[in-house]
């Protein structure tokens, strides 16, 4: 996304057919446009079930479907909740295109939407920056919380290696309910809190205030320009901490950060106010970054 629309999109085919060319064929005898089937989303869409399938077969042996069903549940309930606020706002957007990765620890790189951009405001900006994060924040918590009912506690066995890093909203479902732990104990996570820790992952990144993230469309909407200062120092302070701690797992999202730079594109109108509800609703889902990080992601 860049910048979004405050007013009717002019529905041509011709401008369909630039945005949307796997939705529109040629025109009918009568004249009308053909729907076509969008292969590429939907061929990616298997895909990605496929590789979730499969890691979570590889990390849960007979869980697989789980773990599948748990994160393409987060990814998708993410996207369409960016999708029908495009929609709402008339901004032309693809349908989500999933990012397949056939190996572990995740089997997917998320998924993206493509938008058209300078046609918009700055309060479509934030509806459909904030509404992805929100959308896919519901099941994540959902698996977090069910998955966790179904995890048990043991002790670790000599000589075991792999775990995973524990964002702040995790230790606390943790606390809750496992109470504190034994030294030597730890939780074996079920394929569905792993998929709802993957989830807060996910969203906890995407909230990221930088550049393109969805954090950086909801910061941009409400500082404006004065956005890029602050995203200059979020860049700055992530290549400190990865340097500092030697969380070398963040290199390829940090050179990724770094290419698309901090900047946000202005909007067609940056004048339209917000109100102190979305603000604060801002705010509050750019914090979740603090409870849903973690700098150290998988520990082998």
């Amino acid at each position: 996304m860049s910048s979004l629309p405050d007013h009717p999109y002019a529905d041509s085919q011709a401008q369909h057919k630039e945005y949307f060319p796997a939705e529109v064929g040629p025109a009918t005898s009568e004249g009308a446009p053909r729907r076509r089937l969008p292969i590429l989303p939907v061929v990616l869409f298997v895909i990605t079930c496929f590789t979730t399938y499969s890691v979570g077969e590889a990390l849960f042996a007979g869980s697989g479907p789980i773990y599948a069903a748990g994160v393409m549940w987060i990814l998708l309930s993410h996207e369409l909740g960016h999708y029908v606020q495009a929609r709402r706002y008339r901004v032309p957007a693809s349908l989500p295109y999933f990012i397949p990765i056939p190996a572990p620890p995740l089997g997917t790189m998320g998924a993206v939407i493509s938008m058209r951009g300078n046609m918009g405001d700055r309060r479509a900006l934030f509806d459909i920056g904030i509404s992805g994060p929100l959308a896919g924040l519901v099941p994540a918590l959902i698996c977090t919380i069910v998955g966790l009912r179904w995890s048990s506690v043991a002790v670790v066995p000599n000589g075991a290696h792999g775990a995973l890093g524990d964002p702040l909203l995790f230790q606390f479902f943790v606390r809750w309910f496992f109470g504190p732990l034994a030294p030597g104990q730890d939780v074996f996570l079920h394929p569905l809190a792993y998929a709802g820790w993957v989830g807060v992952l996910i969203t906890s990144v995407n909230l990221i205030p930088i550049g393109q993230l969805d954090g950086g469309h909801i910061l941009y909407a409400i500082l404006r320009r004065k956005a890029h200062l602050v995203a200059m120092v979020f860049l700055l302070a992530a290549l400190g901490a990865v340097i500092y701690t030697h969380s070398y797992q963040w290199s390829l999202m940090l050179v990724l950060l770094m290419l698309m730079g901090p900047r946000h594109p202005p909007t067609a109108n940056d004048e339209v106010p917000l109100g102190t509800g979305r603000i604060v609703l801002g705010y509050l889902t750019l914090a979740f970054v603090i409870i849903g990080f973690t700098p150290r992601p998988f520990n082998f």
